[in-house]
Protein backbone atom coordinates (compact mmCIF):
# COMPACT_ATOMS: atom_id res chain seq x y z
CA UNK A 1 0.00 0.00 0.00
CA UNK A 2 3.13 2.35 0.33
CA UNK A 3 3.23 4.39 -3.09
CA UNK A 4 6.58 5.78 -3.93
CA UNK A 5 5.51 9.23 -4.28
CA UNK A 6 4.99 9.18 -0.40
CA UNK A 7 7.79 7.69 0.52
CA UNK A 8 10.59 8.44 -2.12
CA UNK A 9 13.07 5.78 -1.82
CA UNK A 10 14.52 4.99 -5.27
CA UNK A 11 14.22 1.07 -6.60
CA UNK A 12 17.70 -0.01 -7.40
CA UNK A 13 18.40 -2.07 -10.15
CA UNK A 14 22.13 -2.54 -9.57
CA UNK A 15 23.91 -3.69 -6.77
CA UNK A 16 27.48 -1.87 -5.68
CA UNK A 17 30.30 -3.03 -3.42
CA UNK A 18 30.30 -4.77 -0.07
CA UNK A 19 31.04 -4.04 3.32
CA UNK A 20 34.89 -3.56 3.33
CA UNK A 21 35.59 -1.99 6.78
CA UNK A 22 39.19 -1.90 5.80
CA UNK A 23 38.72 0.10 2.61
CA UNK A 24 37.56 3.11 5.20
CA UNK A 25 34.24 3.44 3.60
CA UNK A 26 31.39 2.56 4.82
CA UNK A 27 29.05 3.63 2.04
CA UNK A 28 31.05 2.12 -0.78
CA UNK A 29 31.71 5.37 -2.55
CA UNK A 30 35.21 4.86 -4.60
CA UNK A 31 35.48 1.39 -3.66
CA UNK A 32 38.94 0.19 -4.83
CA UNK A 33 38.89 -1.81 -8.23
CA UNK A 34 40.75 -4.55 -6.57
CA UNK A 35 39.41 -6.21 -3.17
CA UNK A 36 42.03 -6.79 -0.39
CA UNK A 37 42.78 -10.24 0.33
CA UNK A 38 41.89 -11.77 -2.95
CA UNK A 39 44.56 -10.57 -5.60
CA UNK A 40 42.30 -10.19 -7.78
CA UNK A 41 39.78 -8.05 -9.56
CA UNK A 42 35.95 -7.55 -8.88
CA UNK A 43 34.02 -8.99 -11.42
CA UNK A 44 30.84 -10.68 -10.21
CA UNK A 45 31.30 -9.76 -7.07
CA UNK A 46 33.76 -13.45 -6.05
CA UNK A 47 35.59 -12.75 -2.63
CA UNK A 48 37.07 -15.85 -2.14
CA UNK A 49 36.04 -16.76 0.93
CA UNK A 50 32.99 -18.84 2.42
CA UNK A 51 29.79 -18.58 3.54
CA UNK A 52 29.61 -15.34 1.49
CA UNK A 53 26.39 -14.32 -0.55
CA UNK A 54 26.80 -13.91 -4.10
CA UNK A 55 26.29 -10.51 -5.51
CA UNK A 56 25.18 -9.12 -8.52
CA UNK A 57 27.54 -7.27 -11.30
CA UNK A 58 28.78 -3.63 -10.27
CA UNK A 59 27.93 -0.65 -11.38
CA UNK A 60 29.88 0.73 -14.80
CA UNK A 61 32.89 2.48 -13.67
CA UNK A 62 32.67 6.27 -13.50
CA UNK A 63 36.28 6.54 -15.84
CA UNK A 64 34.59 3.97 -18.17
CA UNK A 65 31.17 6.03 -18.38
CA UNK A 66 32.85 9.41 -18.77
CA UNK A 67 34.66 7.98 -21.75
CA UNK A 68 31.34 6.37 -23.12
CA UNK A 69 29.79 9.77 -22.67
CA UNK A 70 32.41 11.42 -24.24
CA UNK A 71 33.34 8.93 -27.39
CA UNK A 72 30.03 7.16 -27.76
CA UNK A 73 26.72 8.56 -28.92
CA UNK A 74 27.33 11.70 -26.51
CA UNK A 75 24.20 11.17 -24.64
CA UNK A 76 24.40 11.61 -20.50
CA UNK A 77 23.54 8.36 -18.86
CA UNK A 78 20.74 8.30 -16.52
CA UNK A 79 21.48 6.57 -13.32
CA UNK A 80 19.75 5.94 -9.70
CA UNK A 81 19.64 9.23 -7.41
CA UNK A 82 21.69 8.50 -3.94
CA UNK A 83 20.61 8.52 -0.48
CA UNK A 84 21.46 10.76 2.18
CA UNK A 85 24.25 8.85 5.13
CA UNK A 86 24.88 10.02 8.35
CA UNK A 87 27.78 8.95 10.41
CA UNK A 88 27.36 7.53 13.74
CA UNK A 89 27.34 11.33 15.82
CA UNK A 90 25.18 12.68 12.60
CA UNK A 91 27.87 14.32 10.39
CA UNK A 92 26.97 13.99 6.85
CA UNK A 93 28.72 11.31 4.50
CA UNK A 94 29.37 10.66 1.02
CA UNK A 95 25.76 9.91 -0.86
CA UNK A 96 25.45 5.92 -1.30
CA UNK A 97 23.42 3.96 -3.90
CA UNK A 98 20.22 2.76 -3.14
CA UNK A 99 20.98 -1.22 -3.77
CA UNK A 100 23.86 0.33 -0.57
CA UNK A 101 21.49 1.88 1.74
CA UNK A 102 19.20 -1.53 1.50
CA UNK A 103 22.40 -3.73 2.66
CA UNK A 104 22.97 -1.32 5.29
CA UNK A 105 19.56 -1.33 6.98
CA UNK A 106 18.92 -5.56 6.16
CA UNK A 107 22.30 -5.90 8.21
CA UNK A 108 21.23 -3.80 11.09
CA UNK A 109 24.14 -1.61 10.17
CA UNK A 110 22.34 1.56 9.50
CA UNK A 111 18.88 2.83 10.69
CA UNK A 112 16.54 5.50 9.32
CA UNK A 113 16.81 9.06 10.13
CA UNK A 114 14.16 10.60 7.80
CA UNK A 115 11.62 9.31 5.48
CA UNK A 116 10.92 11.78 3.11
CA UNK A 117 13.81 13.01 1.90
CA UNK A 118 15.42 9.63 2.65
CA UNK A 119 18.58 9.43 5.06
CA UNK A 120 20.47 6.41 6.65
CA UNK A 121 22.29 6.79 9.62
CA UNK A 122 25.32 4.24 10.27
CA UNK A 123 25.26 2.42 13.72
CA UNK A 124 28.81 1.35 13.96
CA UNK A 125 31.21 3.53 11.58
CA UNK A 126 32.00 7.35 12.62
CA UNK A 127 32.86 10.07 10.58
CA UNK A 128 36.78 10.31 11.67
CA UNK A 129 36.41 6.04 10.39
CA UNK A 130 35.14 7.23 6.94
CA UNK A 131 36.54 8.61 3.90
CA UNK A 132 34.63 11.49 2.53
CA UNK A 133 35.47 13.60 -0.47
CA UNK A 134 32.48 16.36 -0.72
CA UNK A 135 29.70 17.37 -3.30
CA UNK A 136 28.90 20.68 -3.86
CA UNK A 137 25.88 22.39 -4.12
CA UNK A 138 24.25 24.07 -7.58
CA UNK A 139 21.14 26.34 -7.38
CA UNK A 140 19.65 27.28 -10.45
CA UNK A 141 17.09 30.07 -8.89
CA UNK A 142 13.36 30.35 -10.45
CA UNK A 143 9.98 32.78 -9.94
CA UNK A 144 8.02 29.83 -9.40
CA UNK A 145 10.30 27.05 -8.94
CA UNK A 146 13.72 26.23 -8.23
CA UNK A 147 16.61 23.81 -9.31
CA UNK A 148 18.80 22.38 -6.44
CA UNK A 149 21.37 19.68 -7.42
CA UNK A 150 24.38 17.60 -5.76
CA UNK A 151 27.35 17.17 -7.66
CA UNK A 152 30.87 15.59 -7.36
CA UNK A 153 33.67 17.23 -9.73
CA UNK A 154 36.41 14.69 -10.04
CA UNK A 155 39.32 13.93 -12.69
CA UNK A 156 39.52 11.13 -14.49
CA UNK A 157 42.25 10.41 -17.04
CA UNK A 158 40.94 9.36 -20.44
CA UNK A 159 42.08 6.46 -23.16
CA UNK A 160 44.97 8.88 -24.62
CA UNK A 161 45.93 9.35 -21.35
CA UNK A 162 44.81 12.82 -21.03
CA UNK A 163 43.19 13.77 -17.42
CA UNK A 164 39.41 15.92 -17.63
CA UNK A 165 37.43 16.83 -15.38
CA UNK A 166 33.95 15.25 -15.41
CA UNK A 167 30.66 15.72 -13.09
CA UNK A 168 28.53 13.50 -11.91
CA UNK A 169 25.12 14.15 -10.51
CA UNK A 170 24.17 12.64 -7.23
CA UNK A 171 20.68 14.22 -6.08
CA UNK A 172 18.41 16.54 -7.75
CA UNK A 173 15.65 18.79 -5.87
CA UNK A 174 12.88 20.65 -7.55
CA UNK A 175 11.52 23.39 -4.96
CA UNK A 176 8.12 24.72 -5.61
CA UNK A 177 7.60 27.72 -4.00
CA UNK A 178 4.33 28.81 -2.86
CA UNK A 179 4.65 32.65 -3.52
CA UNK A 180 1.75 33.11 -6.02
CA UNK A 181 -0.23 31.52 -3.48
CA UNK A 182 0.72 34.34 -0.94
CA UNK A 183 -0.21 36.99 -2.83
CA UNK A 184 -3.26 35.55 -3.32
CA UNK A 185 -4.16 35.25 0.12
CA UNK A 186 -3.00 38.52 1.05
CA UNK A 187 -5.24 40.21 -1.88
CA UNK A 188 -8.31 38.01 -0.60
CA UNK A 189 -7.69 39.53 3.21
CA UNK A 190 -7.30 43.09 1.98
CA UNK A 191 -10.83 42.25 0.42
CA UNK A 192 -12.44 41.29 2.89
CA UNK A 193 -10.94 44.14 5.19
CA UNK A 194 -11.80 46.61 2.72
CA UNK A 195 -15.34 45.09 2.30
CA UNK A 196 -15.95 45.38 6.19
CA UNK A 197 -14.55 48.75 6.47
CA UNK A 198 -16.78 50.04 3.72
CA UNK A 199 -19.90 48.00 4.91
CA UNK A 200 -19.88 48.72 8.74
CA UNK A 201 -18.77 52.35 9.12
CA UNK A 202 -20.54 55.39 6.97
CA UNK A 203 -17.66 57.05 7.42
CA UNK A 204 -13.82 56.22 7.75
CA UNK A 205 -11.26 58.76 7.67
CA UNK A 206 -8.52 57.85 5.20
CA UNK A 207 -5.30 56.53 6.86
CA UNK A 208 -2.27 58.07 6.56
CA UNK A 209 0.86 56.73 4.50
CA UNK A 210 3.58 57.67 7.05
CA UNK A 211 3.90 54.20 8.27
CA UNK A 212 7.57 52.85 7.64
CA UNK A 213 9.48 49.93 6.30
CA UNK A 214 12.88 48.61 6.84
CA UNK A 215 15.34 49.10 4.64
CA UNK A 216 15.56 45.41 3.40
CA UNK A 217 12.07 45.22 3.27
CA UNK A 218 10.76 42.80 0.91
CA UNK A 219 6.60 41.28 0.19
CA UNK A 220 5.97 38.42 2.09
CA UNK A 221 5.31 36.43 -1.12
CA UNK A 222 9.40 37.28 -2.45
CA UNK A 223 10.53 36.61 1.05
CA UNK A 224 9.17 33.38 1.30
CA UNK A 225 11.26 32.21 -1.88
CA UNK A 226 14.41 33.53 -0.18
CA UNK A 227 13.87 31.69 2.75
CA UNK A 228 12.58 28.38 1.01
CA UNK A 229 15.36 27.97 -0.88
CA UNK A 230 17.57 29.13 2.13
CA UNK A 231 16.07 26.41 4.54
CA UNK A 232 16.23 23.68 1.93
CA UNK A 233 20.18 24.53 0.97
CA UNK A 234 20.46 24.36 4.71
CA UNK A 235 19.35 21.18 4.74
CA UNK A 236 21.37 19.12 2.17
CA UNK A 237 24.56 21.08 4.12
CA UNK A 238 23.01 18.95 7.10
CA UNK A 239 22.62 15.61 5.48
CA UNK A 240 25.22 15.59 2.81
CA UNK A 241 29.10 17.08 2.68
CA UNK A 242 29.16 20.02 1.50
CA UNK A 243 31.82 21.81 0.50
CA UNK A 244 31.10 24.75 -2.16
CA UNK A 245 27.84 26.54 -2.92
CA UNK A 246 26.92 27.69 -6.47
CA UNK A 247 24.41 29.87 -7.68
CA UNK A 248 23.38 31.26 -10.61
CA UNK A 249 22.74 34.89 -10.32
CA UNK A 250 20.95 36.32 -13.58
CA UNK A 251 18.85 39.53 -14.40
CA UNK A 252 16.58 40.09 -16.59
CA UNK A 253 16.25 43.25 -18.79
CA UNK A 254 12.44 44.63 -18.29
CA UNK A 255 12.92 47.29 -20.12
CA UNK A 256 14.18 45.39 -23.03
CA UNK A 257 11.62 42.56 -22.80
CA UNK A 258 8.39 45.32 -22.73
CA UNK A 259 9.58 45.76 -26.31
CA UNK A 260 7.66 48.46 -28.36
CA UNK A 261 5.80 49.72 -25.12
CA UNK A 262 9.53 50.70 -23.57
CA UNK A 263 9.81 54.73 -24.31
CA UNK A 264 8.91 56.25 -27.70
CA UNK A 265 6.52 52.85 -28.70
CA UNK A 266 3.32 52.23 -30.57
CA UNK A 267 1.66 54.25 -26.87
CA UNK A 268 3.68 57.09 -27.58
CA UNK A 269 1.03 60.07 -27.78
CA UNK A 270 -2.25 58.35 -27.13
CA UNK A 271 -4.37 56.39 -24.32
CA UNK A 272 -5.35 52.48 -23.83
CA UNK A 273 -8.44 53.21 -24.95
CA UNK A 274 -7.78 55.28 -27.75
CA UNK A 275 -5.38 52.59 -28.41
CA UNK A 276 -7.63 49.62 -28.57
CA UNK A 277 -10.52 51.52 -30.35
CA UNK A 278 -7.82 51.41 -33.39
CA UNK A 279 -6.49 48.76 -32.97
CA UNK A 280 -9.54 46.47 -32.76
CA UNK A 281 -11.52 48.61 -35.12
CA UNK A 282 -14.19 49.68 -32.72
CA UNK A 283 -15.12 46.03 -32.34
CA UNK A 284 -15.40 42.75 -30.24
CA UNK A 285 -12.53 40.52 -30.31
CA UNK A 286 -14.64 37.63 -29.40
CA UNK A 287 -17.20 38.05 -31.22
CA UNK A 288 -16.82 40.69 -33.64
CA UNK A 289 -19.49 42.82 -32.93
CA UNK A 290 -19.34 46.70 -33.78
CA UNK A 291 -21.74 49.66 -32.29
CA UNK A 292 -22.10 48.64 -29.00
CA UNK A 293 -20.97 49.38 -25.29
CA UNK A 294 -17.25 47.82 -25.20
CA UNK A 295 -15.51 46.93 -22.37
CA UNK A 296 -12.06 46.87 -21.81
CA UNK A 297 -10.93 43.08 -21.22
CA UNK A 298 -8.06 40.96 -20.08
CA UNK A 299 -7.45 38.48 -22.13
CA UNK A 300 -5.79 36.33 -19.23
CA UNK A 301 -7.68 37.24 -16.46
CA UNK A 302 -6.35 39.21 -13.66
CA UNK A 303 -7.26 36.14 -10.98
CA UNK A 304 -5.01 33.81 -12.73
CA UNK A 305 -1.97 36.39 -12.83
CA UNK A 306 -2.60 38.16 -15.73
CA UNK A 307 -1.17 41.95 -15.86
CA UNK A 308 -2.33 45.28 -17.01
CA UNK A 309 0.19 45.87 -19.91
CA UNK A 310 -1.32 46.60 -23.21
CA UNK A 311 -0.30 43.48 -24.77
CA UNK A 312 -2.83 41.73 -22.42
CA UNK A 313 -5.87 44.18 -23.09
CA UNK A 314 -8.56 44.10 -25.75
CA UNK A 315 -11.89 45.17 -26.29
CA UNK A 316 -14.88 43.36 -25.78
CA UNK A 317 -18.97 43.61 -25.71
CA UNK A 318 -20.60 43.37 -22.32
CA UNK A 319 -22.25 39.54 -23.34
CA UNK A 320 -18.73 38.17 -24.15
CA UNK A 321 -17.36 39.79 -21.16
CA UNK A 322 -19.57 37.81 -18.81
CA UNK A 323 -19.41 34.84 -20.30
CA UNK A 324 -15.86 34.62 -20.78
CA UNK A 325 -15.35 35.98 -16.51
CA UNK A 326 -12.31 34.18 -15.61
CA UNK A 327 -12.07 31.15 -18.24
CA UNK A 328 -8.86 31.00 -20.07
CA UNK A 329 -8.78 32.55 -23.48
CA UNK A 330 -7.99 29.06 -24.74
CA UNK A 331 -11.05 27.54 -23.45
CA UNK A 332 -13.41 30.23 -24.42
CA UNK A 333 -12.27 30.45 -27.96
CA UNK A 334 -11.64 26.67 -28.42
CA UNK A 335 -14.36 26.58 -31.34
CA UNK A 336 -12.97 29.85 -33.21
CA UNK A 337 -9.40 29.25 -33.69
CA UNK A 338 -8.63 32.08 -36.20
CA UNK A 339 -9.70 35.01 -33.57
CA UNK A 340 -7.76 32.56 -31.00
CA UNK A 341 -4.40 32.88 -33.34
CA UNK A 342 -5.20 36.76 -33.41
CA UNK A 343 -5.64 37.30 -29.97
CA UNK A 344 -2.81 35.07 -28.73
CA UNK A 345 -0.41 36.15 -31.34
CA UNK A 346 -0.34 40.06 -29.29
CA UNK A 347 0.29 38.46 -26.40
CA UNK A 348 3.78 38.98 -24.78
CA UNK A 349 5.12 37.25 -21.30
CA UNK A 350 4.45 38.52 -17.97
CA UNK A 351 6.72 40.56 -16.11
CA UNK A 352 5.85 39.61 -12.40
CA UNK A 353 8.35 36.42 -12.65
CA UNK A 354 11.52 38.72 -14.68
CA UNK A 355 10.53 41.31 -11.20
CA UNK A 356 10.81 39.08 -9.09
CA UNK A 357 13.59 37.46 -9.92
CA UNK A 358 15.85 41.14 -10.21
CA UNK A 359 14.16 41.71 -6.60
CA UNK A 360 14.90 38.73 -4.28
CA UNK A 361 18.57 37.41 -6.77
CA UNK A 362 20.64 40.07 -4.31
CA UNK A 363 18.98 38.98 -1.24
CA UNK A 364 19.52 35.22 -1.96
CA UNK A 365 23.48 35.35 -2.50
CA UNK A 366 23.36 37.55 0.96
CA UNK A 367 21.30 34.46 2.59
CA UNK A 368 23.62 31.93 1.49
CA UNK A 369 26.32 33.77 2.48
CA UNK A 370 25.79 32.59 6.12
CA UNK A 371 26.11 29.35 5.63
CA UNK A 372 29.69 29.39 5.95
CA UNK A 373 30.50 27.34 2.52
CA UNK A 374 32.23 29.18 -0.49
CA UNK A 375 30.08 30.50 -2.16
CA UNK A 376 30.52 31.29 -6.49
CA UNK A 377 28.10 33.28 -8.35
CA UNK A 378 27.75 32.81 -12.11
CA UNK A 379 25.58 33.97 -15.00
CA UNK A 380 22.95 32.35 -16.82
CA UNK A 381 24.66 32.82 -19.52
CA UNK A 382 27.03 30.47 -19.20
CA UNK A 383 24.87 27.96 -17.83
CA UNK A 384 22.87 27.89 -21.33
CA UNK A 385 26.47 27.46 -22.78
CA UNK A 386 26.73 24.26 -20.49
CA UNK A 387 23.74 22.94 -21.37
CA UNK A 388 24.03 24.20 -25.28
CA UNK A 389 27.04 22.09 -25.24
CA UNK A 390 25.59 19.14 -23.63
CA UNK A 391 22.78 18.62 -25.86
CA UNK A 392 20.26 18.59 -22.84
CA UNK A 393 16.83 19.95 -22.93
CA UNK A 394 16.03 23.16 -20.38
CA UNK A 395 14.67 22.24 -16.77
CA UNK A 396 15.44 23.62 -13.54
CA UNK A 397 17.33 20.73 -12.17
CA UNK A 398 19.38 19.67 -15.44
CA UNK A 399 20.44 23.62 -15.30
CA UNK A 400 21.58 23.42 -11.36
CA UNK A 401 23.57 20.49 -12.72
CA UNK A 402 25.16 22.49 -15.29
CA UNK A 403 25.94 25.77 -13.12
CA UNK A 404 29.00 26.97 -13.04
CA UNK A 405 32.72 26.37 -14.36
CA UNK A 406 32.25 23.16 -17.05
CA UNK A 407 35.36 23.63 -19.30
CA UNK A 408 33.79 21.24 -22.14
CA UNK A 409 36.38 22.86 -24.27
CA UNK A 410 39.26 20.77 -22.80
CA UNK A 411 37.02 17.54 -22.44
CA UNK A 412 34.80 18.27 -19.50
CA UNK A 413 31.81 16.63 -19.40
CA UNK A 414 28.65 15.75 -17.64
CA UNK A 415 29.15 11.86 -16.99
CA UNK A 416 25.80 11.28 -15.21
CA UNK A 417 21.96 12.41 -14.16
CA UNK A 418 19.88 11.22 -11.58
CA UNK A 419 17.06 10.18 -13.38
CA UNK A 420 14.21 10.75 -10.92
CA UNK A 421 13.61 14.15 -9.05
CA UNK A 422 12.94 14.97 -5.97
CA UNK A 423 10.13 17.44 -5.91
CA UNK A 424 9.51 19.74 -2.99
CA UNK A 425 6.24 21.96 -2.44
CA UNK A 426 5.88 23.93 0.14
CA UNK A 427 2.62 23.91 1.36
CA UNK A 428 2.85 26.13 4.23
CA UNK A 429 2.49 25.42 8.48
CA UNK A 430 -1.40 26.26 8.47
CA UNK A 431 -3.18 29.59 8.86
CA UNK A 432 -3.36 32.12 11.62
CA UNK A 433 -6.82 32.81 11.06
CA UNK A 434 -9.66 32.01 13.91
CA UNK A 435 -12.49 31.44 11.51
CA UNK A 436 -12.99 30.25 8.01
CA UNK A 437 -14.72 32.59 5.54
CA UNK A 438 -16.90 31.97 3.05
CA UNK A 439 -16.75 33.11 -0.42
CA UNK A 440 -17.98 37.12 0.57
CA UNK A 441 -15.76 37.42 3.45
CA UNK A 442 -18.13 36.38 6.50
CA UNK A 443 -17.08 34.17 9.04
CA UNK A 444 -18.24 30.87 8.24
CA UNK A 445 -17.31 28.50 11.58
CA UNK A 446 -14.72 28.51 13.77
CA UNK A 447 -11.28 27.07 13.55
CA UNK A 448 -9.38 25.55 16.27
CA UNK A 449 -7.28 27.60 19.04
CA UNK A 450 -4.39 24.59 19.17
CA UNK A 451 -2.85 22.81 16.46
CA UNK A 452 -2.09 18.99 17.54
CA UNK A 453 -5.42 16.95 18.15
CA UNK A 454 -4.23 13.34 20.16
CA UNK A 455 -0.85 13.48 19.25
CA UNK A 456 -0.76 15.03 15.54
CA UNK A 457 -1.08 17.90 13.44
CA UNK A 458 -1.94 18.05 10.19
CA UNK A 459 0.47 17.25 7.80
CA UNK A 460 2.43 14.91 9.55
CA UNK A 461 3.24 11.50 7.46
CA UNK A 462 1.61 8.90 9.62
CA UNK A 463 1.18 5.23 8.85
CA UNK A 464 -2.50 2.96 9.33
CA UNK A 465 -2.78 -0.36 10.18
CA UNK A 466 -6.56 -1.61 9.72
CA UNK A 467 -7.09 -4.77 10.51
CA UNK A 468 -11.22 -4.77 9.14
CA UNK A 469 -13.43 -2.11 7.70
CA UNK A 470 -13.73 -0.72 4.25
CA UNK A 471 -9.66 0.06 4.10
CA UNK A 472 -7.91 -3.06 5.55
CA UNK A 473 -4.45 -3.14 5.15
CA UNK A 474 -1.05 -0.79 5.97
CA UNK A 475 -1.26 2.81 4.30
CA UNK A 476 0.91 5.98 4.57
CA UNK A 477 0.65 9.13 3.96
CA UNK A 478 -0.04 12.55 5.03
CA UNK A 479 -2.83 13.59 8.06
CA UNK A 480 -5.48 16.40 8.27
CA UNK A 481 -6.04 16.59 11.87
CA UNK A 482 -9.62 16.99 13.71
CA UNK A 483 -10.62 17.49 17.10
CA UNK A 484 -12.98 14.71 17.32
CA UNK A 485 -9.85 12.37 16.80
CA UNK A 486 -11.03 11.12 13.23
CA UNK A 487 -8.48 12.53 11.04
CA UNK A 488 -8.34 12.88 7.47
CA UNK A 489 -5.47 10.56 5.82
CA UNK A 490 -4.71 11.35 2.80
CA UNK A 491 -2.34 8.99 0.21
CA UNK A 492 -1.04 8.88 -3.26
CA UNK A 493 -4.05 6.83 -4.01
CA UNK A 494 -6.92 7.26 -2.09
CA UNK A 495 -8.52 9.91 0.87
CA UNK A 496 -10.64 8.63 3.64
CA UNK A 497 -11.01 8.99 7.71
CA UNK A 498 -9.55 6.88 10.35
CA UNK A 499 -9.15 7.18 13.75
CA UNK A 500 -5.80 8.47 15.80
CA UNK A 501 -6.09 5.17 17.69
CA UNK A 502 -4.67 3.16 14.37
CA UNK A 503 -2.17 5.87 13.86
CA UNK A 504 2.11 5.81 14.01
CA UNK A 505 3.52 9.13 13.49
CA UNK A 506 6.89 8.41 10.95
CA UNK A 507 7.55 12.35 10.65
CA UNK A 508 6.58 15.80 11.41
CA UNK A 509 5.22 17.55 9.35
CA UNK A 510 7.83 20.51 8.19
CA UNK A 511 5.88 22.69 6.09
CA UNK A 512 6.40 20.89 2.65
CA UNK A 513 5.43 17.65 0.54
CA UNK A 514 7.71 15.48 -1.07
CA UNK A 515 7.07 13.15 -4.02
CA UNK A 516 9.25 12.03 -7.43
CA UNK A 517 9.16 13.06 -10.74
CA UNK A 518 11.41 11.25 -13.78
CA UNK A 519 13.66 13.57 -15.16
CA UNK A 520 12.47 14.89 -18.74
CA UNK A 521 15.68 13.34 -20.58
CA UNK A 522 14.10 9.68 -19.67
Amino acid sequence: MTHRSVLPQQAALESVGADTPGSRDETAHGLPAARRGTGREHERGETGGAHTKPRRRHAVPAAEAAGTAEHGSGDVPLGLGRVFVLAKGGEPLMPCHPARARELLAGGRAVVARRAPFVIRLTHRTHSESQVDGVEVRIDPGSKRTGIALSEDRTQTRRDGRSVSVRRGLVTVELRHRGTQIRDGMLRRAGYRRRRRSANLRYRAPRSGNRTRPRDWLPPSLLHRVDSTLSLVRRLCRYAPVTAIHVERVAFDTCAMAGAEYREGTLAGTEIRAYLRDSWERACAYCGASGVPLNIEHIRPRSQGGSGRISNLTLSCVPCNKAKGTLPVEVFLASRPARLRRLLAQTQADLHDAAAMNTTRNRLVEALSTLQRPLHCWSGARTHWNRTAMALPKSHTLDALLTGHLDHENGAVLVRVPQQVLVVTATGRGSYARTTPDRYGFPRLLRPRVKQHYGFATGDLVRADLARGKWPGRWVGKIAVRASGQHRLTTATCRFDVSHRNLRLLQRGDGYTYTISPEIIG
